[in-house]
C-alpha cells in the first residue's frame, strides 16, 4: 500500500483551481511561498520529528522542546531568515515553547509600552535571544480582572528603585508561559505606588534569573505550576509560578512610554496617549483569531480526509459507502469546513483593522477605538469557542479512531482549548461587547452615528420593521437577503436587551441580572461581523477557475448553518418566518451536495504537510489503515510481549494464588 494515493479518485472530481485557492487561503502569493517553503523545511528535517510526543514523560518532553526551540533558532540564524520567515518556521515546528511568549508577548510589550531609550536598550538583547522574556500578568487570584492584581511596585526615592513584592499567596504570578524554567526576564504587571499613593497597574522589566548560572535572583521564588490537560499538548510549555520578596529594580525599568515616574517619585503623563497601548491588545487578539482558523482548518482537514477514506454500511457489490457521503456526516462536517474559511477571512480583515487603528492612534484619533476594542474582544471569544468545539466534533466525526493520539485530534484539542480562557475569558469578553452594544443603542437618539461594525444600528428603525423577502430556497443565495436577516436579528436583540435594562432602577443591577441574555446579543453581533466580512471577501476580484464559486458555497453554508443553529433568535425576533427557515434548510442540503465533490480539494488548499498535521487519519495519501497498524506497535507497552507486572499480579490472579501477589 506504500505510495498508493487512496484519495486520488476524490481529487479527480475537483471543480476548481486548487493552486489558486491556496493563494487565497494564504492571503497572497508571497505569503503562500513563505509558508510553503518553511513548512517543507521543517517537514524534511528529522530534528523536528514529533510523532512520539504523546508518549513522552514530562521531563523528557520538556527537554526535547528546549532542543527543538534552540535548533530552530540555530536554523533561523544560519539561514538568515526574515522575521516573517522565522515566525512561519516556528509555526510549523508546531510545539508550544518559551519562544512563543518571547516573540509574541515580551517583545511587543516593550515595543508598545517602552520609551525609545528602553527599546534601544532591551530590544537588541531580545532580538538576539541574549535574554529570554515572558509576560507575567496573571496571578493565582486574578486573571480577567487586571485591575484586581495584587503584586505591588513601590517606589523608594532614597535608592531610586522600585520594590516589587508579592504581599499575599494569591498575588503569586501564575500561568505565564516560559516563566517556570526558562525566562531570564519578564514584563511584570504590578500596582504602582509612589509617595503612599496608588496609580493603577503598570508594567516593569524585571530580571528573574542569573545570566551566568540561570539561578533565580535573591528575593525571587520561581517554578513550574505542573502538568496540564492532555498528552504532549501544552505540557511542552513551562507555565510558571513567581513570587517576589521585596525585590528591587532600577526606576528606569518601569515601562514609561505613557506614564513616567520622576527621580522624586512624581507621576507624569507623557505626550504619548494612553490609548496607544490598546493597539497591542488589538494585535494580540487579531493573532488569536488567525490561530483559530489554523487550528480549525487542521482538524477539518483530518476529519474530511478520513471521512472520505472510511467506509461503513450500504454495501452494494461488496463496496461500502464512504462516510462522507452520508448527509448526517456532511451536516456536521461541512459547516466546520466553511467556518475555517470564514475565520480566515475575518482574521485578514482584523489585520487591516489593526493597521487602521494604529495609524489613527498615532494621529491622536481615538474615535474608532471603542468599536475596535469591542470587535476584537468579541471575535476572539466567538472564534476560539467555535474552534474548540469544532476540534472535538472533528474527533467524533472520525469515530473511535479519532480518540487515538495517532489521530492528532486529542492533542490538538488539548493544546488549543486554553485559548478560550487566555487573553480574556470568553464570556467576560462577550459581556464587554454587550456593554458596548447597549451603550451604542442608548446613544442612537442623541444623533451620534454608530461606526464600523456597528454601523447597521444606525438603520435600527428600518431593521425593526423589515420583513425577509425569501420565497424560494434559492433566494437565500442573495447576499443582501442574508445580510439583512443577520443585521435584523442582531439589531432587534440589541434593542430588546436595552429596553429590558431600562426597567431596572440601577443599570448595573440590570446588567448583572440579564448578563446571560446580553451574552446572546454579543454573539449575534459577532456572527454578523463574520458573515459580513465573508460576503465582502466575495465582492473582491478572486482569480482562479471556480474558486469564487466554491467560496460562495462555503459562505452560504456558514451563514445558513448559523441561522439553523440559532433559529430561535431569528424566529422570536420576527426576522424570518418558519416557512423561510424551512427553505433555508432546503438550500443548505443543496449546498452540501455542491461542496461534496470538492471537499478533499478544499482541505488540500490549506497546503498542510503530513508533518504539520501530525495525524495518521489525515494523511495526504489516505493510506490510513496500514499506518495506524504500524503506529500501534510503537507504543512502549508493546516493547515486551508479556507485560511488566505479569508475575506480580496477573499470574497470581489466574493461578488463584493472590497471597503470593506483591500487593
Amino acid at each position: 500500500m506504500e505510495g498508493v494515493d487512496i484519495l486520488l479518485h476524490e481529487r479527480s472530481k475537483t471543480q476548481f483551481d486548487v493552486d489558486a485557492m491556496k493563494i487565497v487561503w494564504a492571503g497572497s502569493r508571497h505569503a503562500f511561498e513563505v509558508s510553503d517553503r518553511m513548512a517543507r523545511l521543517v517537514a524534511s528535517d528529522p530534528a523536528f520529528q514529533k510523532d512520539n510526543r504523546t508518549r513522552q514523560g514530562r521531563k523528557e518532553l520538556f527537554k526535547n522542546t528546549l532542543r527543538k526551540a534552540t535548533y530552530a533558532w540555530k536554523r533561523i540564524v544560519e539561514l538568515r531568515l526574515t522575521e516573517e520567515e522565522a515566525g512561519r518556521l516556528r509555526f510549523f515546528v508546531d510545539e508550544p515553547a518559551f519562544t512563543d511568549l518571547h516573540w509574541g508577548m515580551f517583545i511587543p510589550a516593550i515595543k508598545g509600552q517602552g520609551t525609545e531609550e528602553q527599546q534601544q536598550k532591551w530590544l537588541p538583547l531580545a532580538y538576539k535571544m541574549q535574554i529570554i522574556g515572558c509576560y507575567a500578568q496573571t496571578e493565582l487570584g486574578h486573571g480577567s480582572n487586571v485591575q484586581g492584581l495584587e503584586t505591588t511596585a513601590t517606589f523608594d526615592p532614597d535608592k531610586d528603585e522600585f520594590i516589587i513584592h508579592s504581599p499575599t499567596l494569591t498575588s503569586s504570578k501564575w500561568w505565564p508561559g516560559g516563566l517556570g524554567k526558562v525566562a531570564t526576564h519578564a514584563i511584570v504587571y504590578a500596582r504602582l505606588i509612589t509617595n503612599g499613593e496608588e496609580h493603577g497597574v503598570h508594567g516593569f522589566i524585571v530580571q528573574l534569573r542569573s545570566l551566568d548560572d540561570h539561578m533565580p535572583l535573591p528575593g525571587i521564588t520561581i517554578g513550574d505550576i505542573g502538568m496540564k490537560f492532555g498528552n504532549g499538548a501544552y505540557n511542552t510549555m513551562d507555565n510558571g509560578v513567581l513570587t517576589f520578596d521585596h525585590f528591587r529594580i532600577p526606576r528606569n525599568q518601569m515601562l514609561m512610554r505613557v506614564l513616567q515616574v520622576t527621580r522624586e517619585g512624581k507621576c507624569v503623563q507623557s505626550s504619548v496617549p494612553r490609548q496607544l497601548i490598546y493597539g497591542t491588545m488589538v494585535f494580540v487578539r487579531q493573532t488569536i483569531v488567525a490561530d483559530a482558523s489554523s487550528a480549525l482548518s487542521r482538524a477539518v482537514c483530518i476529519a474530511t480526509r478520513y471521512s472520505a477514506v472510511r467506509r461503513q454500511f450500504g454495501s452494494q457489490d461488496g463496496v461500502e459507502t464512504q462516510v462522507i457521503d452520508y448527509k448526517t456526516q456532511q451536516n456536521r462536517l461541512f459547516p466546520l469546513l466553511a467556518s475555517a474559511y470564514a475565520f480566515r477571512f475575518v482574521g485578514e480583515w482584523l489585520k487591516w483593522l489593526y493597521t487602521d487603528v494604529t495609524q489613527r492612534l498615532q494621529a491622536n484619533d481615538f474615535s474608532t477605538l471603542p468599536e475596535a476594542h469591542a470587535c476584537t474582544a468579541g471575535l476572539k471569544s466567538v472564534t476560539t469557542t467555535a474552534t474548540a468545539d469544532a476540534i472535538e466534533e472533528c474527533r467524533k466525526l472520525c469515530g473511535g479512531h479519532g480518540y487515538l493520539c495517532a489521530s492528532g485530534l486529542p492533542e490538538l484539542f488539548a493544546v488549543y482549548v486554553p485559548a478560550c480562557t487566555y487573553e480574556g475569558d470568553n464570556v467576560v469578553l462577550l459581556l464587554q461587547v454587550a456593554r458596548f452594544l447597549v451603550k451604542t443603542a442608548s446613544q442612537l437618539g442623541s444623533g451620534k452615528k454608530p461606526t464600523g461594525t456597528t454601523a447597521y444600528l444606525g438603520r435600527v428603525q428600518d431593521l425593526m420593521q423589515c420583513r425577509c423577502e425569501v420565497q424560494t430556497a434559492e433566494d437565500w443565495l442573495k447576499p443582501s437577503v442574508m445580510l439583512e436577516a443577520f443585521e435584523a436579528r442582531s439589531a432587534r436583540m440589541c434593542v430588546d436587551r436595552a429596553q429590558n435594562l431600562n426597567k431596572f432602577a440601577n443599570p448595573e443591577d440590570g446588567f448583572a441580572e440579564l448578563s446571560a441574555d446580553l451574552v446572546e446579543v454579543a454573539v449575534a453581533h459577532c456572527q454578523l461581523i463574520v458573515v459580513s466580512k465573508f460576503i465582502e471577501k466575495l465582492q473582491q476580484d478572486i482569480p482562479g477557475n471556480g474558486v469564487k464559486q466554491q467560496l460562495q458555497s462555503l459562505c452560504y453554508i456558514y451563514a445558513l448553518n448559523l441561522l439553523h443553529k440559532h433559529l430561535g433568535d431569528f424566529l422570536s425576533t420576527g426576522c424570518i418566518t418558519p416557512k423561510q427557515a424551512s427553505l433555508a434548510n432546503d438550500q443548505l442540503r443543496s449546498l452540501y451536495s455542491q461542496i461534496r465533490p470538492n471537499a478533499i480539494a478544499l482541505v488540500d488548499a490549506f497546503n498542510y504537510t503530513d508533518h504539520y498535521l501530525g495525524s495518521v487519519l489525515g494523511r495526504y495519501d489516505g493510506n490510513v489503515y496500514p499506518k495506524l497498524y504500524e503506529e500501534a506497535w510503537k507504543d512502549p507497552l508493546n516493547d515486551s510481549v508479556v507485560p511488566d507486572g505479569y508475575n506480580e499480579y496477573i499470574r497470581p490472579m489466574l493461578k488463584q494464588q493472590l497471597r503470593n501477589a506483591r500487593l
